[in-house]
């Protein structure tokens, strides 16, 4: 072999050799930043109000699985759970804020919220120092919904250990749903108010010796690991300064008393309602789960599941009764349901 051969031997030697380093150093970075990253378990994202464009707060609470420092998170609003992030229509983070410090996250002040970039609630803190513990907690206010109603919508949860959102640690989804109201109303003496709506519960006019009484439905699935619970918030029925009294605990329906309540079950008396129907395994809650006797407290829980679920139908039912002293008026409320899925 000629020294110019063997020289051009050598040479292609050395090329393969680095090609074949450069290949197994690339590979190693890409399986390290894989393995690196890991599942966010415990995921539930609540909104303060599920109607379509509120301006609401957003309670995102998770638990992260790695001990890493982090310096910055994000949640990213997308129409689907996977593949490329399309924001929903109408959804803005551009004035959100952030309406506590985080929890469990890091150092327990400092953190901050970034608005700059549409579509991702996003908050840092640069010289975090401290690891995450436990669970987390980090609620966002003044988000604006996505506008449209009855729709499902996804946050793509992401930690980071450095400020930039680049460096990513652990992920997980986590999905919500705008919702729709319901508006109870109900007339006492001369007035009778009729409003022609689905979302509406007329009672009728009340009177000491009759109760009046209504349904509204709602159905609820989920494929949460952890199922779902739906809460009612709002007021009793009103008109003005006036008030029907709210039962604050579990009451049969007594005429002749000021009262306002509802269940979720099929009644005797009144005659009113219709238990769960579905194949699914929801429930009404302890506290609305019996019939012939009615609370209403807003913030409430009324029904959950406590695994994946197929679809339950709820009937609500509603009761008002009014004593003698009763002032007359055009009584009503709007009642907002809540289903928060626990991932």
């Amino acid at each position: 072999m000629t020294t110019a051969v063997r020289q051009r031997f050598v040479q292609r030697l050395t090329s393969l050799f680095l090609v074949a380093s450069i290949f197994l150093s690339v590979t190693s970075m890409v399986l390290a930043g894989h393995a690196s990253a890991a599942q966010i378990t415990g995921r539930t994202l609540t909104l303060g109000s599920s109607v379509a464009s509120a301006a609401t707060t957003y309670t995102l609470t998770f638990t992260v699985p790695s001990s890493t420092v982090l310096q910055s998170f994000e949640a990213v609003i997308c129409t689907s759970a996977s593949g490329a992030c399309s924001t929903p229509s109408g959804f803005s983070n551009a004035s959100s804020t952030l309406s506590s410090q985080p929890t469990n996250l890091g150092d327990a002040s400092g953190w901050s919220v970034n608005t700059s970039t549409a579509g991702k609630l996003r908050i840092k803190k640069t010289a975090n120092a401290a690891a995450p513990t436990g669970s987390q907690t980090v609620v966002f206010g003044n988000v604006t919904n996505p506008s449209a109603t009855n729709s499902t919508f996804f946050a793509r949860i992401t930690t980071y250990s450095d400020d930039a959102w680049t460096n990513s640690v652990d992920t997980g989804t986590v999905a919500a749903s705008t919702g729709g109201q319901i508006t109870v109303t109900a007339s006492v003496d001369e007035t009778l108010t009729f409003t022609i709506s689905a979302a509406t519960v007329a009672l009728g006019t009340l009177t000491t010796s009759s109760t009046g009484s209504g349904t509204s439905t709602m159905t609820a699935s989920t494929n949460a690991a952890s199922g779902y619970s739906i809460t009612v918030n709002g007021n009793t029925l009103q008109s003005g300064a006036n008030s029907i009294t709210a039962l604050a605990s579990q009451t049969a329906s007594s005429q002749g008393s000021s009262q306002f309540g509802i269940n979720l079950k099929a009644n005797t008396t009144p005659s009113v309602g219709t238990n769960v129907s579905g194949s699914g395994s929801g429930v009404p809650t302890a506290n609305y789960g019996t019939a012939d006797v009615f609370r209403f407290v807003s913030s409430d829980s009324v029904a959950s599941a406590s695994a994946p679920t197929n679809s339950n139908t709820y009937t609500v039912s509603y009761i008002a009764n009014i004593a003698g002293l009763t002032l007359p008026g055009s009584y009503s409320t709007t009642l907002t349901y809540i289903a928060t899925a626990n991932f």
